[in-house]
């Protein structure tokens, strides 16, 4: 397994992030250009409510507060050390990010289980839609594991993979940082410059242009009223 990694590396961590996101800008500016009305989440709420709600809100509440720590270990790194400096701390982050990180993973399982079984929602999705949630399917549950393979992420993550992500920001790999990694991390990483990668092709590019006020928005009460004459037929109604 090493030797194969040893051969893997230099393409897959090297060559591979800029091939997600050339293709990630190239295909978004085109879709956006020719197909602006496709940039939607293509709700199906409207054929299932219950259990989509279920399983949106715990998926996007999960997934913004998961990627919000990966952002500030890649921008304030230090910061994250020196929070880390204390053992209180650095357990309260840890426990933190697991259970935002279990809670994306149970609101994307909801949301396959109802693709599966709910019969109008399960006829409108597609096989991309089913290559999405696969891979961030595994995203989401290899990052569940390495939190609970290997404690204290937040540490080596701003030690490790903040270098390493910089020196891809800066068009110079330096995949020394990750060869060391444990295979399940560097499939993690894998795995995310190919979602990168995918993500033009897919619902997910909503979240470029639209912000999610309903994450914060206070809640709304719909109520249904049925006139009674609507139940008449029209030429009844009108002879």
């Amino acid at each position: 397994m090493s030797n194969i990694w040893t051969y893997l590396n230099p393409l897959l961590f090297g060559v591979l992030p800029y091939v997600a996101f050339f293709v990630f800008f190239l295909v978004t500016i085109q879709r956006y250009r020719s197909q602006p009305f496709t940039y939607s989440s293509l709700s199906s709420q409207f054929l299932e409510n219950r259990l989509h709600f279920w399983a949106v809100v715990p998926f996007h509440y999960g997934i913004l507060i998961v990627l919000a720590g990966h952002v500030a270990a890649f921008l304030i790194p230090r910061q994250i050390l020196l929070w880390n400096s204390s053992p209180l701390r650095l357990l309260i982050l840890e426990v933190t990010g697991l259970i935002f990180g279990l809670l994306t993973l149970v609101g994307l399982v909801a949301s396959i289980i109802r693709r599966l079984t709910v019969v109008k929602v399960n006829r409108v999705t597609s096989r991309g839609d089913w290559c999405l949630y696969a891979m961030l399917l595994f995203q989401v549950a290899s990052g569940v594991a390495i939190a609970i393979s290997y404690p204290w992420g937040t540490s080596w993550f701003a030690t490790l993979a903040t270098p390493y992500l910089w020196s891809i920001v800066k068009f110079h790999p330096r995949v020394e940082y990750v060869t060391s990694l444990p295979w399940l991390v560097k499939l993690h990483i894998i795995d995310a410059y190919a979602v990168i990668g995918f993500f033009p092709f897919t619902r997910l590019v909503h979240a470029l242009v639209v912000p999610n006020p309903y994450l914060w928005r206070k809640t709304q009460v719909v109520r249904w009223y049925r006139n009674s004459s609507a139940a008449v037929p029209l030429r009844k109604r009108f002879m």
